[in-house]
């Protein structure tokens, strides 16, 4: 453009009001001003794990260097929006003229903005295309900005950032989200007929797609010549198929759910959400535990399960190393995040109350507890707990019913700390229990509360950190590669929530394969070549199913169930979540030692055996003035449970006998008499487990009444509150039920 124009367009400008502020704008700061629609969600080192879209309004994808953009698009563009874009300075006035001559004589052409002009536009929103056109202040402010972008801008950052910045169709704004949701690939790999039309859209962005393809079939046949006619045809299929195509998922990656979760938190502390959220998450180990959890998911099919979780967690700095919300494909219910979603954790919350039984001196390892059936009476009535396996091993150390996740012996330990002082200490290691013990009652032992895997595994880190509990972290400062063991990141928000001896002692036990042999086996998939230590938990009616272990360095939480909490079918502890558990865990520690902790000061080992041979003599650990050497049972300990005590409250004393007991009725048992029913048909039989006596040598009681000898006897009720004794010979009582009766009296 000759100086006598340039001046007079700057004149035009200044006559026009055309504001000039904005013109010096540098190619680099319309770079880094660009922002994404979609945050990347980056691992610990760097590399991109998930992207996640946080623009609702447009959709655009990152900023795309000219070299990575399909040479043909390039072509394409220039071709069918201005074919002298490397020839001018800005302003077309070739075009200009052509324009202004067709205006005149009232006939169509094609314009005269050129491509800088139109990135002007794009650049100053005083300068955008209204719904009624552009004025002619508009115009000549486009004029002015365009040569001034030519004397500051090369020519391929002009087509750079035009190409990033022009809206397409609808949302879309910029190549890198037109090509990925319209092509289902990155600019670089657009071809022909693809390039044709994209440039169709950035004329006629919202067009039908048969007019697209006659657009794009010009653009085409610039770039080809005549002999893109045949080509032209496949182009009206293709702008059809192409303009319905939504490729671009708004979520990708392998890490939804923790992904939402930071972009949440970044949203709260930032109007603008960012282009990248740094992860403490390690993407070697998030991809390895979300396809060994598919893959063991896929095994159980047929076995009604489809859902799962997975948490790994750095022991000495809480950052989270793995975070898998859901199986993705594999779940109907892909949204629901199982790492944060509460489940009822079952048997995993017996290493805590043993902790607390330990710390307060109420237990020692060595303690016996009597696992048989026991009966207690609650505000809605008796509870009675069951075993796994529906058997009862007898009298066992507190040691073996840990680690062989007995039930019975857990509720007899809860009854001596309470539920109440139990939940107190599940609330204190970050467990939120939506209501209090008393809510619960003694079923809090068997993880009858709902609990998220997050919080669980959390506590169990607590374990192997000797009882001290620290917050997890997110987002942190980039450790050594994974395995390095050096330069790891200090916990914060810590507190000491666990005595460390009691924490000490059920690590040990949840490590001892010996003592999780009568439930598991001494090979069982828990048992690994390293120190670790593990516990498994299933929920009623098999619904959940849950493993968590620590070893030296990282804690590993597994949940398995279906989110809609449906029940599983024959899936156990062992084959259910404790396989993923038990891969990952060899995966940590394929070139990594696992050492055992080493014991707290003050903590006192001593040799113990057991009266009857109830046990093998071993090596116990104690809390100090709590150690003995002798375990064995009183031949007058009771062998029910009631709500008032329990069997082998602090240590144990000793003898042998097994006293007989009162199977039917249940302690707390209410009988309704029916009048119109006859009284004969009325009795109440009353049933024993004699324990080895004889049976003639038993009596039963109502009160001051014996009523019938031996295994069983028939009772005539009558209203009242009555006590039911069975006794020996010499009116020893061995067991009693207390019942109620109600309704009118026999006659």
């Amino acid at each position: 453009m000759n100086s006598n124009l340039r001046r007079t367009l700057l004149a035009l400008a200044i006559g026009c009001g055309v504001a000039t502020s904005a013109l010096a704008v540098g190619f680099e700061q319309v770079r880094d001003d660009f922002h994404p629609s979609e945050t990347l969600l980056l691992d610990r080192h760097g590399e991109p794990i998930h992207r996640l879209r946080s623009n609702a309004t447009v959709r655009r994808g990152e900023w795309v260097d000219l070299q990575r953009i399909s040479p043909a698009l390039r072509q394409a563009l220039v071709l069918s929006e201005d074919k002298r874009f490397h020839e001018h300075s800005g302003v077309d006035w070739q075009a200009v003229t052509a324009a202004a001559w067709a205006n005149l004589w009232n006939t169509r052409t094609r314009g005269a903005s050129t491509l800088t002009m139109q990135l002007a536009g794009l650049l100053d929103e005083d300068l955008r295309l209204g719904s009624g056109g552009r004025t002619l202040r508009q115009k000549i402010g486009q004029a002015v900005m365009a040569t001034r972008l030519e004397r500051s801008w090369r020519k391929d950052q002009i087509l750079e950032a035009y190409l990033n910045l022009v809206p397409f169709r609808g949302e879309l704004v910029g190549i890198d989200a037109l090509s990925r949701t319209l092509f289902a690939k990155a600019p670089h790999g657009l071809q022909d007929g693809e390039a044709a039309i994209a440039a169709a859209l950035v004329r006629a962005p919202n067009a039908r797609p048969a007019l697209v393809a006659q657009r794009a079939c010009g653009v085409l046949k610039a770039m080809r010549g005549e002999g893109a006619v045949t080509d032209c045809v496949a182009l009206d299929m293709q702008a059809e198929v192409v303009l319905a195509r939504r490729a671009w998922q708004p979520s990708e990656g392998i890490a939804p759910h923790l992904a939402r979760r930071l972009l949440a938190q970044a949203r709260a502390d930032a109007a603008e959400p960012p282009a990248t959220l740094r992860s403490t998450l390690d993407a070697g180990l998030q991809r390895l535990a979300l396809n060994t959890l598919q893959q063991h998911l896929r095994e159980l099919h047929g076995r009604n399960v489809e859902d799962g979780a997975v948490v790994v967690l750095d022991n000495a700095s809480g950052e989270v190393l793995a975070w898998v919300g859901s199986s993705g494909t594999l779940s109907q219910a892909a949204e629901v995040d199982g790492v944060l979603a509460p489940r009822q954790p079952g048997s995993t919350l017996k290493p805590f109350l043993y902790a607390q039984a330990i710390a307060e001196r109420r237990l020692t390892a060595a303690s016996l507890l009597d696992d048989s059936p026991a009966h207690l009476k609650t505000a809605s009535g008796l509870y009675i707990p069951q075993n796994y396996d529906r058997r009862f091993k007898g009298w066992v150390s507190a040691r073996t019913a840990l680690a062989a996740s007995l039930n019975v012996p857990a509720v007899r330990a809860l009854v001596m700390v309470s539920p109440d002082a139990f939940a107190r200490q599940l609330q204190a290691l970050g467990i939120g229990l939506r209501e209090g013990g008393g809510y619960y009652g003694y079923s809090l032992a068997l993880g009858s509360p709902e609990v998220p895997l997050l919080q669980l595994t959390n506590a169990y880190r607590a374990l192997a950190n000797g009882g001290r509990l620290c917050e997890v972290r997110l987002q942190a400062p980039l450790p050594p590669p994974l395995g390095t063991g050096q330069g790891r990141g200090q916990a914060s928000n810590c507190a000491q929530i666990l005595d460390p001896a009691a924490a000490f002692i059920v690590t040990d036990i949840m490590a001892d394969r010996n003592a999780r042999a009568p439930t598991f086996g001494t090979d069982s998939i828990l048992a690994t070549r390293f120190w670790s230590a593990v516990k498994t938990g299933t929920s009623k009616d098999m619904r959940d199913n849950w493993a968590v272990g620590f070893s030296e360095r990282y804690t590993v939480g597994v949940w398995i169930g279906n989110a809609g909490g449906a029940p599983m079918w024959d899936v156990s502890g062992t084959s259910g979540a404790a396989p993923v558990w038990a891969a990952l865990m060899r995966h940590l520690h394929a070139r990594m030692p696992s050492r055992a902790p080493g014991p707290p000061a003050g903590l006192i080992e001593a040799p113990v055996r057991f009266g009857d041979g109830l046990e093998a003599a071993r090596r116990e650990w104690f809390l100090p003035g709590t150690e003995q050497t002798l375990f064995a049972v009183d031949g007058d300990a009771p062998r029910t449970l009631t709500a008032s005590g329990a069997t082998g409250e602090g240590l144990q004393p000793t003898a042998s006998a097994v006293p007989a007991r009162i199977t039917t009725p249940q302690d707390g048992t209410i009988l309704a008499l029916d009048p119109d029913i006859p009284p004969a048909r009325q009795r109440l039989s009353l049933r024993a487990d004699t324990g080895g006596a004889a049976s003639a040598s038993l009596h039963w009681w109502i009160g001051a009444r014996e009523i019938g000898r031996g295994e069983q006897a028939q009772w005539l009720p009558w209203p009242g509150r009555h006590l039911v004794q069975l006794r020996d010979v010499q009116g020893r009582v061995h067991d009693e039920r207390h019942i109620e009766v109600r309704g009118a009296a026999a006659r």
